[in-house]
Formats: C-alpha cells, structure tokens, sequence
C-alpha cells in the first residue's frame, strides 16, 4: 500500500495525549471491538459446526475451517489495493465493518445456505477493515516520527484486550446458553467498534465508556464458578474500564481527525464506492462456494476433484518391507492432493503459485544487494507461513482437544461406595464421559445433545442410576466447568502480559550490542511452537485412565506459542 508521507494531512500537528495522537484512543477501541468479534466467533466456528445444527464430523468442519481462515488471509491483499488505489482507508474501513456485522448476524440463524453466506461475508468484510484501519494508525504520525512503534504498540495491546475478551464472553455465553447467543454478541461487538469509528467525537466518548462499563460488568457476572476464571475476567475488566477512560479523556482534547484515511488526491473515493459494492456482491458467491466446498449444491457433501481411492492409494500401508522415505513421501503427496482436490484449496494453491511467480519474477529485476534480501525475505516468508499454519490450529484441532481431552472442571465430590444401588440427580459434566449411563456408555455427543435440548437451562439434573462401576466418579457443578472456547483467551491474555517484557528485552539486548538476528528470532519462534505442541503430547502421555489430560499442560502448549509468536511476529511485520 501507499506509505504515509510526511505532508498527509491525518500527520499533522493536532491533539495529543501521552504524546500520541488522540485519534488513535479511536482507532484502539474501533479495532477491540472488531477483533473481539472475530475471535469470539472463531472460538465457536468448529464447535457450532460439529454440535450446532450442521453436525458435521471432524474432517468436514477442519475443512470449512481451514478455508475460511486462509480466505481470511488472502483477501486484505485486495482489499488494501482497493483502499490504496481507488476508495482511501476511511470508506475501506466502514464498508468492512458493515459487511463482517451483517456477517456475525447471519451466523446467528440456523440455516446452511446463510451459514455460509456469513463466513463469505466476514472474508470480505476483513479483507477491507483489517490492513486499512492499521493504515489510518500510521497515517497519523508523521513520516520517520519516534513515536510511531509505540503507537502501534498501543494498537497491538487494543487487538489482544479485544481477542481476550472475546472467548470470555461470546465463548462463555455461547456455550453456555446457545450458539446464537455468542454469535449476537460477536454481532454486537463489531456494530460497536463500526459505531466508534464513525460517529462524532462526543458521542464516541459516551459510547467508549458505556461498551466498556458494559462488557465489564458482563466478564465480573457471567463467568464459570473458579477462582482462575475470576481473576482473570476480573483482571481483563480492569483493563478494559482503564483503557476507556484514557480514551474518554484523549478524546475530551480532540478525536479521529476527519482527514484520517480519506482518499489522496487524485483517487475517486466515494465515486469508484458503486462499483467496488457490485465487485463485493459477484465475489461473495463466489467466497460462499468456495468456503462450504460446493456442499450447498451437493446435499451437504463438499465437492473434491481427485477420486477419493486415488488419495486412499496413497495413504495405504505398504506394509514392512516399504521403504520408510517412499511411504513419508506418499504421505505427504496425499495430504497435498486432499487439499488441492477441494475447490478452496485449488484455488489457494493456484494463487499462491501465481504470487511466488510474480515475487521470483520482480526479484530478478532487483539490483544485487536488494535481491539478495528478498532472498532473504522469501525464505522467512515461508517459514512465517509454516508458523501460521500451525498456529491456527488453536481454532480447530487444539480447540476441539481441549473440549475432549482436557480436565476442565475444577471443583467436584467423588461418588462414595455407599451410594452405589441408589439412583441421584446429577449435572452433567465432563466427569461423567466414559462412565455406563445404564446400558450405554455416556460420550459427549450425548453430553451435548443434553445441553442442546436444555438450552439456557444451565442448572439442569439428569438421574444416574450408581454401579460399582461409579465409585471414584466425580460429580460436579456445570459451573464448575470450563467451556473449551474460552481457553482460547489464554494467547491474548499472555501477550498483553509478556509483550512488554520481549519488548523490554530486546531493547536491552539491542543496548548491548547481543540482539539476535532476524533468523535466530525465527528459529526462536519455530522451536516454540514445536515446544508447545511438546507439551500437548507430553499432556496426552500423561493423560488419566478415561484419556482426560489436565489443563496445566494446555496452558504450557500456549505460554510457548505465545513466546514464539513474540518472537517471530514482531519481525515478520517489519520486513
């Protein structure tokens, strides 16, 4: 995109507060309150899919994840070529935040065709908010101003408030009283930070501190009944209540100048604004088709292009004698193929292609010194990717281990042996996965399909009729139980913790001359994430007789990603 010159007239001498422009206090709570939807609703996505209505089997809904998330991805490339070329940052940004709310109130209905259409609408809509609303944060500084790390710095702890609180509270409400409940609330959240960005000063400073009160209030009352889960949503209130009343004050000395993120001269802007929504509107059917796999127009089944026998071809064992390189590679050509073979995948891979081409292409024309360091920056760009990958698993795969493989209640009572012959009433928890629940073998399909039938009822009973079997069995509380979507909270919650403290420590370093270089801070974050995966299988060794693991390991796993991410992600944007 277009670089912020020192003449734009967002960068002008203008209110300040803690020596940042008060237009970022703005911009802060605009994009906390985007990223509180976007997160909440991703720490529902795989659950909704494989309990809500859809019932989809783990394949199938890692599938629409993974297209959605990297859809997510690709599309602020365009929608920041728009921005930066026809429409300027400020309409960008507005017609974003409409589409992703409309989006979030689709997900709301029970309903395949508008499931997908919302997941469509939430890819474009980020793709015009996301990489401009972090352009108008840099268009208010100067060029070359000292003070323009710290304030993204500010913007970086408003993104990670944001994607803490969300799991907190649409995660907890959602799973707790109904999916649409949380996905309303993500609606809310997002209609909210559209709201802050567009209305006037004075109304942004009332609506800052009600959202804020509001969802405060929220995080102290609607919470599971444990200390931790206490502490934490009592510390991220705090946060929340303080940082409203810093912006309430900045935006008493002036807010978002009204010349942030409009067009430059010489763009259309609002003219061009007709034919950017007709584009959105012929590549939102197209996103629709492309995220459920064609499975609208094929009885729910997602459309494949390679045989289902070809790729079961090569994953089949071939035995003792195979050759172990042989096999590791057919492997590794199946999992290529499965997704390829989906239309989404296709045409990922195809852009992907067409992109390197064109980076390999424009890096031969390079001078030597500037094409040695894009060879430099192609090569860490792949293995941000790799990172990247792994990473958001934390919305499937981790999400979905944590539901069924983690501990998560915190306060039970055993079954005692002279209970046994008796028939109780009981909530049913996790405690009782594995267990006879009379002539069958109580699972969490049958956990969920309880809760789904009880909906907002959280406090509902079940008779259990006590075997010996159920000696040892522990019975507690739905309180006492964690919902799995809000240990997506713990990676926001340790970056607002130790982001400072990397911060600090590079500088440190830097000072005295043994900062590490570029590489070693990937290889850093690499080890990390591998590390954290370490600690899941380490978790799922030690895990007990009915396969619970418990939850400090999870909570390692993510210290470690988090740890990785600080030390590769901060990079990875400078380049």
């Amino acid at each position: 995109m277009h670089p912020v010159s020192a003449q734009s007239p967002a960068a002008s001498e203008g209110p300040t507060l803690f020596g940042h422009p008060t237009g970022l206090f703005t911009l802060f709570f605009a994009e906390m309150w985007e990223r509180f939807s976007y997160y909440g609703m991703r720490a529902l996505l795989v659950f909704y899919m494989t309990k809500g209505f859809l019932g989809y089997n783990d394949k199938q809904a890692y599938s629409v994840y993974g297209a959605y998330t990297a859809l997510v991805y690709m599309t602020p490339f365009f929608g920041g070529m728009l921005a930066d070329r026809v429409l300027g940052a400020r309409l960008a940004v507005i017609l974003g935040g409409l589409l992703m709310a409309g989006g979030h109130l689709l997900m709301t209905i029970e309903n395949q065709y508008f499931f997908f259409l919302a997941l469509a609408l939430l890819i474009c809509g980020n793709g015009f908010f996301k990489p401009n609303i972090s352009t108008i944060v840099g268009s208010l500084y100067p060029a070359g101003s000292s003070k323009q790390d710290a304030g993204f710095t500010i913007f970086y702890i408003g993104i990670n408030l944001g994607a803490a609180m969300s799991p907190l509270l649409c995660g907890y409400i959602g799973e707790t009283y109904g999916w649409h409940w949380g996905f309303g609330l993500a609606t809310i959240g997002m209609l909210v930070g559209l709201a802050v960005f567009v209305m006037p000063t004075w109304a942004t400073q009332g609506l800052i501190m009600g959202a804020a009160t509001a969802a405060a209030v929220s995080l102290v009352f609607f919470r599971p009944d444990n200390i931790y889960a206490v502490l934490i949503n009592i510390a991220i209130a705090t946060a929340l209540v303080t940082a409203g009343v810093i912006a309430f004050v900045a935006l008493s000395r002036g807010g978002l100048p009204a010349s942030a993120g409009q067009p430059r001269e010489g763009q259309a802007g609002a003219r061009m604004l007709g034919p950017v929504v007709i584009g959105t509107l012929i590549a939102i059917p197209i996103l629709t088709c492309l995220v459920s796999g064609f499975s609208i127009f094929n009885d729910g089944k997602q459309v494949t292009l390679i045989s289902d026998s070809v790729i079961s071809n090569l994953q089949a064992d071939d035995g003792a004698d195979a050759n172990p390189t042989m096999h590791a590679l057919k492997g590794v050509a199946a999992t290529v193929l499965e997704e390829v073979s989906k239309p989404a995948g296709l045409v990922l891979a195809l852009t992907g292609i067409l992109a390197f081409g064109y980076l390999i292409f424009e890096t031969f024309r390079l001078e030597l010194i500037a094409r040695q360091r894009m060879y430099v920056v192609l090569i860490l760009t792949f293995f941000s990717m790799l990172f990247w990958a792994f990473f958001e698993q934390a919305g499937s795969s981790v999400n979905n281990f944590t539901d069924r493989n983690v501990d998560r209640v915190f306060k039970s009572v055993p079954v005692e042996q002279s209970m046994v012959g008796t028939t109780i009433e009981l909530q049913p928890t996790q405690e009782q996965l594995g267990y006879h629940h009379g002539e069958t073998i109580f699972t969490l399909d049958e956990l969920s399909k309880l809760r789904n039938e009880h909906g907002d009822e959280i406090g509902f009973t079940i008779p259990w009729q006590v075997t010996e079997e159920h000696v040892g069995m522990q019975i507690a509380q739905r309180n006492d139980e964690l919902p799995a979507s809000i240990f997506q909270a713990v990676n926001p919650v340790f970056i607002l913790l130790l982001g400072l403290v990397f911060s600090t420590l590079w500088t440190l370093l830097a000072a005295k001359g043994l900062e590490p270089a570029t590489p070693v801070k990937f290889s850093l974050g690499l080890i990390q994430l591998g590390l954290g995966f370490g600690a899941f299988w380490m978790g799922a060794n030690a895990a007990d007789e009915r396969g619970m693991v418990a939850a400090g390991w999870l909570v390692l796993g993510y210290l470690l990603h988090t740890m990785g991410e600080l030390c590769l992600s901060p990079v990875g944007l400078a380049m």
